[in-house]
């Protein structure tokens, strides 16, 4: 009976030879849970600073913080004439200073809607936060406050400098103190409404220079069109003027003009300083709402149908 011959055991190859099991001391996590609204206030929290550049490079602080010191120059400018002079009124009103700024106003949404949410797309980073206990409404909720609230800083500062001012030239407490409110109203009105228009924009491109040229055309183009068709109308005598103030309701410009015109006192740049009744300042109202919650629940669909 022969005895069977043993397998030869194989000689380690060099990488078997170094081959090392490592401890690298995971343990299991037993501390508190923040839960998902500690994770909203996280995103929010870094969407706001993103908005500004804020721990990013120093390249990408200049632009926003460039375009708010333009922001706030004039309302320092005026504020420096009316203690000087000593003018009984400030030059603008406080909730006329957002549309007389639209140009760099629009620059910044520009800037930050892209940064908010295009990014997001282009760099893959969405699943990560939906890895998390994030829902889609939490990120479109997130995103949208951020954007809002940075917004509103940009528009609220050049207020109190305006309101600081007129305390410091001596003007009527009680009157710069109730326009300084209704301005203040004004930038949150303002801010809320361009914040859903101008992320429901930029969530449609991955690409940050589309987003940017969508998010401009947006907001410049309808907005000369509206005004060249009043001053058209408005030549065709007093009794097209009221169209005036209808046309407004077509674009975020001259609809937020039309409404802090009519609710809140303050003088429009429409033809012959038209001044909107109360009708049409609750219609104006109404349109902000439907046009802020038509994109909001467009940009929630967006995240949701298209898997994002």
């Amino acid at each position: 009976m022969s005895t069977p011959t043993p397998t030869p055991t194989p000689s380690p190859t060099p990488q078997t030879a170094t081959a090392r099991i490592h401890n690298i001391g995971y343990r299991h996590y037993d501390g508190p849970r923040l839960g998902i609204p500690y994770a909203r206030l996280s995103l929010f929290t870094h969407s706001l600073r993103g908005a500004y550049g804020l721990g990013r490079s120093a390249r990408s602080k200049i632009l926003p913080f460039a375009l708010a010191a333009i922001m706030a120059v004039p309302a320092l400018v005026m504020v420096a004439v009316a203690v000087t002079v000593g003018m009984n009124s400030l030059p603008i009103g406080y909730t006329e200073y957002a549309l007389f700024m639209q140009p760099i106003i629009g620059l910044y949404l520009a800037l930050a809607g892209p940064q908010l949410v295009s990014l997001d797309q282009r760099y893959h980073t969405l699943p990560l936060y939906f890895s998390r206990p994030l829902e889609h409404a939490d990120y479109v909720r997130a995103k949208a406050a951020a954007l809002a609230a940075a917004l509103f800083v940009f528009t609220a500062v050049p207020v109190v400098l305006l309101y600081i001012g007129a305390l410091l030239a001596k003007l009527s407490p009680a009157d710069e103190t109730l326009g300084f409110g209704k301005g203040l109203l004004f930038s949150a009105v303002f801010s809320v409404l361009h914040a859903a228009i101008v992320l429901l924009i930029a969530s449609l491109t991955p690409r940050r220079g589309f987003g940017v040229a969508a998010i401009i055309g947006a907001l410049t183009v309808p907005y000369f069109a509206v005004t060249s068709v009043q001053f058209v109308v408005a030549e065709q005598g007093s009794g097209s003027l009221d169209s005036v103030g209808w046309l407004a309701m077509l674009s975020p410009g001259s609809l937020l003009d039309g409404f802090q015109g009519a609710l809140l006192g303050g003088t429009t740049e429409f033809p012959h300083q038209y001044a909107p009744s109360g009708a049409m300042g609750a219609g104006y109202l109404a349109v902000i709402a439907g046009v802020t919650a038509v994109c909001y629940v467009l940009l929630l669909r967006r995240y949701r149908k298209a898997g994002l």
